[in-house]
């Protein structure tokens, strides 16, 4: 069994088969938001401090922290948000960028052992990512596409996996510190993008031992009412072997897609966590509010 643990400075989590589902928040994104981007920006992080809390709230054991602004200052960006991050939550991070400068400026400032995201196959990335990583001693993504793209062929995004993991291994980085992004295609383009996904995650799980994560908000990208695919794919990928995704826990749809799959795959135990979010909280109170009525009746 593979296990990949990453910690803050008073919190472990633990990505692994056999386990429950890690929910890594993905809001800290200026991505696609460009209220969030004009914010960071001009120093204003009471948002990122906002979507920190809420997404912890809602259930999510790590969050994905990303300051990619288009002519900002990234490694400065980020390293503050790393630290205010930090001091709002006591959940581990996810370090989010393609800039090797920014990811050393966040390494710097985070506490414990983060989750570096991400390097690719593409030699030059790999020689550059992969040093820092061991230095660090943090566990990495390791997303499956090269210098040749993205294939359409799963069996050849496995090959890149393998070859990042040979890699990581030939720096001293344990493969059950690397997890692997089989990445994820919006399935309204790409009709076969959840097959792809789900037999690639079975032969990293079955062949490379590795634990998988994923962009899930992807595979829906486009469409409507797109959080039920989202959530389905979530569950499928689940019942295929992955074992983490860089998602949204603010919509229920995907939440508790998640903690049905956990349910269903055993990795719930006694289906307590199920039924701690899903008990009706007034169930007991109304079966005894029923039984003094109930006395009453009698009793007139």
């Amino acid at each position: 069994m593979t296990d990949t643990v990453i910690s803050s400075a008073s919190k472990e989590v633990v990505i692994g088969f056999e386990r429950p589902f890690v929910m890594i928040g993905e809001r800290i994104n200026p991505t696609g938001r460009k209220l969030l981007a004009e914010e960071m920006k001009n120093d204003d992080f009471s948002r990122v401090e906002a979507d920190a809390i809420a997404q912890v709230s809602a259930g999510a054991q790590m969050l994905d922290v990303n300051a990619g602004i288009p002519l900002a200052d990234e490694p400065a960006l980020l390293a503050k948000a790393v630290r205010l991050v930090q001091s709002v939550t006591d959940v581990p991070l996810s370090i989010d960028s393609s800039i090797i400068e920014a990811l050393e400026a966040g390494i710097d400032a985070y506490q414990g052992k983060p989750l570096i995201n991400s390097v690719t196959g593409e030699q030059e990335v790999l020689e550059r990512v992969l040093p820092l990583v061991a230095k660090s001693g943090a566990a990495v993504v390791a997303i499956s596409n090269d210098e040749t793209g993205i294939s359409e062929d799963p069996d050849v995004r496995f090959d890149v996996a393998k070859k990042i993991v040979s890699a990581a291994n030939d720096f001293g980085i344990q493969t059950a510190d690397v997890v692997v992004d089989p990445l994820v295609m919006p399935i309204g383009a790409m009709g076969t993008a959840g097959r792809q996904v789900f037999r690639l995650v079975r032969r990293l799980r079955d062949e490379l031992g590795v634990n998988t994560t994923c962009g899930a908000s992807n595979v829906s990208f486009g469409l409507p009412n797109r959080h039920i695919v989202t959530g389905t794919f979530l569950s499928m990928a689940i019942g295929a072997g992955m074992t983490s995704a860089i998602m949204n826990p603010l919509h229920a749809e995907v939440k508790a897609a998640v903690m049905g799959a956990d349910v269903l795959m055993g990795n719930d135990e006694n289906c307590a966590a199920w039924i701690s979010q899903h008990r009706d909280p007034g169930a007991e109170g109304s079966g005894r509010s029923a039984r003094r009525n109930r006395r009453r009746n009698t009793a007139s």
